[in-house]
């Protein structure tokens, strides 16, 4: 290997589950713009909020709250709806990662079928990308949908590593290799990748030792350790795990 060192390996943290647990008893409490705001404190490098159709989790007001309180980088996760579209626009994160939400719109590896979707998904993109807001396809490690992200213009994917994290045996190894090669393919075509889903302390590091990889984003995981540890000795585990692959 080379003396080279690819860049530091961005940590997004997915703060959905601190609103669910909110939401289950309703009220104020826990608050995920303290989340938001601890992830800050610790040298988290973004923040993640998926705005579901249903508000099962974050809720509209969530956005604007968590924007102010931190200067932090906010990844609006989305479905490719004219609801969410118009959410976005007045919001104007710094990313919108668009994500399956429907039963009918998923693919088996649970991705967004870019490939699939390309007619619905070409005015949506265009019409953030015009907002200056950096669009993201969260999409299964495969070619053919990175060869649609590529026609769409999307200028990251964030690439799914479910199927990496539920593996056992020498399907690791596969899903590995698999998660390695797309991101070289998407990075040799000016996408930016990263990944996420199912990521915990035990699988992190095979995946952040990718070297295209930009930006891993990890949520329930951390927010599910942070109910035994705290959450600042949760991000900061994660973040030491991913330097140290790197």
């Amino acid at each position: 290997m080379s003396g080279h060192t690819p860049p530091r390996l961005r940590l997004g943290v997915n703060i959905d589950h601190v609103a669910t647990i909110r939401n289950a008893r309703g009220g104020e409490h826990p608050d995920p713009v303290r989340a938001a705001q601890i992830v800050a404190a610790v040298g988290g490098d973004g923040i993640t909020a998926h705005l579901r159709e249903d508000r099962r989790h974050i809720r509209d007001e969530d956005i604007a709250r968590i924007q102010a309180a931190t200067n932090l980088p906010l990844n609006f996760e989305m479905a490719a709806t004219e609801e969410m579209v118009e959410i976005a626009l007045r919001h104007r994160p710094h990313a919108a990662c668009i994500v399956p939400e429907r039963r009918e719109e998923r693919t088996t590896e649970g991705g967004l079928d870019a490939a699939g979707q390309h007619n619905r998904l070409a005015p949506v993109i265009a019409r953030l990308n015009d907002a200056g807001i950096r669009v993201s396809l969260f999409i299964a490690p495969e070619p053919r949908q990175i060869e649609a992200a590529i026609r769409l213009g999307a200028p990251v994917v964030e690439l799914h590593t479910g199927e990496y994290a539920h593996a056992a045996g020498e399907q690791v190894t596969v899903e590995l290799k698999r998660l390695t090669d797309m991101a070289a393919l998407a990075a040799k075509n000016g996408i930016e990748p990263h990944a996420g889903h199912g990521l915990t302390y035990d699988n992190v590091q095979p995946v952040a030792a990718i070297p295209h990889l930009a930006e891993l984003n990890i949520g329930h995981f951390l927010i599910g350790e942070a109910v035994f540890v705290g959450l600042e000795s949760a991000v900061r585990r994660m973040r030491e795990l991913m330097d140290a692959a790197r």
